[in-house]
């Protein structure tokens, strides 16, 4: 869709701060009517702009406050597929990154404290066709709004 103007950023970067703000809040934000608000958002939404709206959750306040990323090395006849499928059979692992290079793999798993993540990591281990793990703790995370 190349036809998202500087409005439509306004309104994306206003969804992605709050994913429940309402049309009205936001049309008084860009200057726009509610009824142009809700066009654009369903434009943006029917073009596949907008795939979905989400809640953020503060895993520390739920007990899962430790994150790591985790390399993952396979032997050289893995498929990318396989690799997936490895990893996403751990229930902490919030995500799976293929890459090109060495390692093969980057996980992104969130876990209750340090004991829970080496029985996550001996998980990962023994899964499929890994030869090799390196782990690196999150301290700090930041994200790019919008």
């Amino acid at each position: 869709m190349s036809d998202v103007d500087e409005t439509d950023h306004r309104l994306l970067a206003l969804l992605h701060e709050d994913g429940r703000r309402t049309y009205s809040e936001m049309a008084g934000e860009v200057g726009l009517s509610v009824a142009a608000v809700k066009r654009r958002v369903d434009r943006m939404r029917e073009a596949g702009v907008i795939t979905g709206f989400t809640v953020q959750v503060d895993h520390v306040k739920l007990g899962w406050g430790v994150e790591a990323f985790t390399e993952l090395r396979y032997t050289g006849r893995t498929g990318v597929n396989d690799i997936v499928t490895t990893a996403t059979t751990v229930p902490e692992v919030q995500a799976v990154y293929t890459i090109a290079g060495d390692p093969d793999a980057l996980v992104h798993v969130r876990v209750r404290d340090l004991p829970h993540l080496q029985s996550v990591i001996d998980t990962l281990r023994r899964a499929g066709t890994v030869t090799g793990t390196k782990t690196l703790m999150v301290l700090g995370s930041w994200t790019r709004e919008g």
